[in-house]
């Protein structure tokens, strides 16, 4: 059961479905990545910095995501949130952090010490400072004070720079997280294929998150390379040596950033059997392209529901949602 004060001055009702904020923050050539990885994962397209919504997401999952509160009680004004918190059941082992607004003014830190010190104070049981088990979280929107179980964003795809195996023409480790959570926002029960993995930068993003991911590639030169590098995090993927156009099964979505550097120069024709063998085998496909593959995707029997662009040095790469 969900404790949240509805609209200002009034009295606390209990509510079933659970109500979350989200901070985001994104690099200037990745704001129209961050915009479709928003609307695959919550359905809602907005140019703020906060989100609230009905739809839980780990944090972790995303590149975009700063921390997240699982919304406990509000109000319009401080003395509001207080008078709220101080009636919440009582918690031992707890600490409260403040939380920057991303499009507001910066909050001093004697300001957001005092903040935190003021909400311990009048939540009833005994705080954890140094190793506290119940994380909680305080935000002005700017319209109102949320109070609320807090997660910070672990930045696991960090870890995941560095890599035994790399290109320099190979998605981020940014991106490619991003793509994965645009290709499936639901990973449980998810069958999800990379048929030209290349590194595997996208396979690693991928199993990290528990999904269910084969990937492939017809370059035998490089299968030894994604393996070491799936092993290096503590992952397992299964990984074939196939054409694309030798992929048998069926999956809900596939990953294909198709080939565009000096050993792995496709014509035209090449590029509209790949997709066609794409859906074939995919009922959803995510293509990351550097080049116009719009009228191949069309012919190919797609629809691009959705899209974007995100830069990467003279590298401007097109992420085309086709369903």
């Amino acid at each position: 059961m969900q404790w949240r004060n509805a609209k200002p001055h009034t009295e606390l009702i209990t509510i079933e479905t659970k109500h979350y904020l989200y901070t985001f923050s994104w690099e200037p050539n990745e704001e129209s990545l961050c915009a479709l990885e928003r609307r695959s994962l919550f359905g809602e397209a907005s140019e703020s910095s906060i989100l609230e919504s009905t739809v839980k997401v780990d944090p972790s999952r995303s590149p975009f995501i700063r921390e997240r509160l699982e919304i406990i009680c509000e109000g319009a004004k401080w003395e509001e949130l207080l008078h709220h918190i101080e009636r919440l059941d009582a918690v031992d082992g707890f600490k409260v952090v403040f939380v920057q607004n991303p499009d507001g003014d910066r909050v001093g830190f004697k300001k957001l010490r005092k903040i935190e010190k003021e909400i311990g104070m009048h939540l009833k049981g005994e705080a954890e400072l140094v190793d506290p088990h119940i994380w909680y979280g305080v935000i002005n929107t700017g319209e109102r004070w949320v109070f609320g179980a807090y997660m910070k964003n672990e930045a696991i795809w960090l870890h995941h720079v560095k890599k035994p195996h790399s290109y320099s023409t190979a998605l981020s480790t940014r991106v490619a997280r991003a793509v994965v959570n645009i290709a499936a926002p639901e990973t449980e029960g998810i069958k999800m294929i990379d048929p030209c993995c290349g590194i595997g930068t996208v396979l690693v993003e991928a199993l990290s998150m528990g999904i269910d991911i084969v990937g492939s590639d017809r370059n035998p030169l490089i299968l030894d390379g994604v393996r070491e590098n799936i092993a290096h995090f503590g992952l397992e993927g299964e990984v074939s040596l196939r054409d694309i156009n030798d992929v048998t099964g069926s999956y809900d979505v596939a990953v294909i950033d198709l080939p565009y550097n000096l050993c792995s120069v496709i014509t035209d024709d090449e590029q509209l059997e790949m997709l066609k063998s794409a859906r074939r085998f995919a009922e959803k496909v995510v293509v990351v392209t550097l080049e116009d593959v719009d009228r191949n995707v069309e012919k190919a029997g797609f629809d691009i529901v959705d899209r974007c662009e995100v830069s990467k040095g003279r590298f401007v790469r097109q992420i085309l949602v086709c369903a």
